[in-house]
């Protein structure tokens, strides 16, 4: 049995008590160690106030939230929580504090008083994790949105959390910046770091272990990449999109054209329609 990293159970929460909409509203669910799992829904369906309670920024009005089995209403756990799990948001900007590079990776390990030995390869090794170290004495002010949102990363890797939460982490960033940061996330999951990815990106999601799709504060749907976007209607039903290789799927199915459900990337659409050429 895989050890489960993250526990939401009956988990409800409100921005507003004196209101009766909750944003979240009864989610129970579990990350296991070492997944990679994408949370997808429309605009307000709950999936950052989710990402939130996972490193206690946010603490439930009622049910638990658990981080390696220790519960995020415990102040005194605060601290080992936020060491377990690091959190990477929409804007690099705003998590940017230094005016070099590797000045920036090492900013929280410094505030931790880390010895300078342990700080130096630390750092250097969370850079070559997120595909930056070329770039270690630059000016981040300097550098592209993608390699921006990459010394985010470094700076949260070089803390040695066991769990990655990106917020939108790829929302502002042009198709090549995703491209660099979905690459510097299948690197940090090889290298055993949990991903939790909150993303409005159907192609990202189609690369996760498990996909979550939340709506009005709930999970209703969970399963594989295929499992769920196999099921275009009811996403659509949701407010959300399917990836280009399912939509194009869907639409040869529609013209007689047979091709299995559990096509969804471009590279498995072109398998299947060599196979129908040849």
């Amino acid at each position: 049995m895989e050890e489960t990293i993250l526990t939401a159970n009956a988990l409800k929460f409100r921005y507003d008590p004196e209101q009766p909409v909750y944003a979240l509203n009864g989610v129970s669910v579990g990350v296991r160690r070492g997944e990679f799992v994408a949370v997808l829904g429309a605009n307000g369906c709950g999936k950052s106030t989710l990402a939130k309670h996972f490193n206690a920024i946010l603490l439930p009005e009622s049910g638990t939230v658990l981080v390696e089995g220790m519960d995020t209403r415990d102040e005194e756990k605060i601290y080992d929580i936020r060491q377990k799990v690091g959190m990477v948001f929409q804007s690099p900007d705003n998590q940017i504090v230094a005016t070099v590079v590797e000045e920036d990776v090492a900013f929280a390990l410094e505030n931790l008083g880390v010895p300078p030995e342990e700080m130096r390869r630390r750092v250097d090794d969370a850079m070559k994790m997120a595909g930056i170290y070329e770039y270690r004495e630059r000016a981040p002010h300097n550098l592209s949105g993608g390699q921006k949102q990459r010394v985010a990363i470094a700076g949260v890797v070089a803390m040695r959390p066991d769990c990655l939460i990106l917020d939108e982490a790829t929302a502002m960033l042009d198709p090549h910046g995703r491209a660099q940061v979905m690459k510097t996330i299948r690197q940090l999951r090889a290298a055993g770091i949990t991903i939790v990815s909150i993303t409005h990106y159907m192609e990202e999601a189609a690369q996760a272990d498990r996909v979550l799709v939340m709506s009005r504060g709930r999970i209703v749907m969970e399963g594989t990449p295929e499992q769920v976007f196999s099921q275009t209607e009811r996403l659509h039903g949701y407010h959300l999109d399917v990836p280009q290789a399912a939509e194009l799927r869907d639409e040869l199915v529609k013209a007689g054209i047979p091709m299995p459900e559990n096509v969804i990337t471009p590279d498995a659409c072109a398998e299947e329609l060599f196979k129908l050429l040849k």
